[in-house]
């Protein structure tokens, strides 16, 4: 493991049980780790020693389920594994940038597979991969019409994917009126998706 090694990841949206939560604790003191967790009514807290660091993972109790909360870096590369292992086994989301001797790397994580790669080297960024949507036209007119949540939800983070896409082009361009556009395009998406998740 070089100096350089960092992997952070964001905007983490990752739901499972506790017993994924005891797997993974279990998971974590077969590799030596030393930690130690904590509940409350509305969180679950786990503490890992890596060197000198303290990570805290933080799960936030929703119902009979649990959701991570927060952004992490490590530089440790086995506990990076084990997070990777997560987002896997859960089908989560995330954004995961890999920082090594001024390069970074960004994968953007659906459903716990890549869907588009990213590298960034200095002021370059060229993109590594990027897969085809796998929603048919008729699937997306389908749920764009429907009122169900779970057929609504997909479709709608395709959507804010592809507004946040939006956005970022035209803050690069210097285009404000674009910008304003997107945000609200964005905030009318956000709004339904809390509704669709409640």
């Amino acid at each position: 493991m070089g100096k350089s090694y960092e992997v952070e990841y964001c905007n983490l949206e990752l739901r499972f049980d506790r017993r994924l939560i005891r797997n993974l604790i279990k998971a974590l003191i077969q590799e030596g780790y030393s930690l130690y967790w904590n509940e409350s009514g509305e969180q679950f807290v786990i503490s890992i020693r890596s060197g000198r660091k303290l990570i805290k993972l933080r799960f936030e109790r929703i119902g009979e389920k649990y959701k991570i909360v927060g952004n992490y870096s490590f530089r440790d590369e086995k506990l990076a594994e084990m997070m990777e292992k997560l987002i896997g086994d859960t089908r989560g989301h995330a954004i995961v940038k890999r920082f090594r001797d001024r390069q970074i790397l960004i994968e953007n994580i659906m459903f716990g597979e890549i869907i588009r790669m990213v590298e960034i080297s200095g002021i370059e960024h060229k993109v590594l991969f990027q897969r085809e949507p796998v929603v048919t036209v008729e699937e997306m007119i389908q749920a764009f019409r429907s009122k169900r949540p779970e057929e609504r939800i997909p479709v709608l983070r395709l959507e804010l994917d592809y507004e946040l896409a939006t956005l970022h082009e035209a803050l690069q361009r210097g285009d404000a009126a674009a910008a304003e556009e997107s945000k609200t395009k964005l905030q009318a998406l956000r709004q339904e998706m809390l509704q669709l998740e409640v």
